[in-house]
Order: C-alpha cells, then sequence, then structure tokens
C-alpha cells in the first residue's frame, strides 16, 4: 500500500476524548509532529475522524 504523510496542525486542548485519543494512536500529540504510516482502511477511518485537525500527504 502507499505511504501517507500526516502532520497535525491544530492543538487537541478542548477537543472530544476520542479524538484525543485517535490523535495520540497516529503517533502525533503536538502542533507540528509528522508521521509517515501505511494508508490502511483503519488509519483512513481515524484520519477522517480528525482531518480537522491535520494535514495529511501522499509520500
Amino acid at each position: 500500500m502507499a505511504k501517507i504523510k500526516i502532520t497535525q496542525l491544530r492543538s487537541i486542548i478542548d477537543r472530544p476524548k476520542d479524538q484525543k485519543d485517535t490523535i495520540k494512536a497516529l503517533g502525533l500529540g503536538k502542533i507540528n509532529r509528522t508521521v509517515e504510516v501505511e494508508n490502511t482502511p483503519q488509519i483512513a477511518g481515524m484520519v477522517r475522524k480528525v482531518s480537522h485537525l491535520v494535514k495529511v500527504e501522499e509520500v
């Protein structure tokens, strides 16, 4: 599968617990932190859940 680069752009302060947990599960947690992961259906669902907090790029 293709890799994607996920960068956190917005803070998780005052967000629901499920969104905070999703950000942590993606390996993020601080603004401008970036991770590269395989684009699986599970990751795509997590990204969709917090799409307003992150930026996604194909690698």
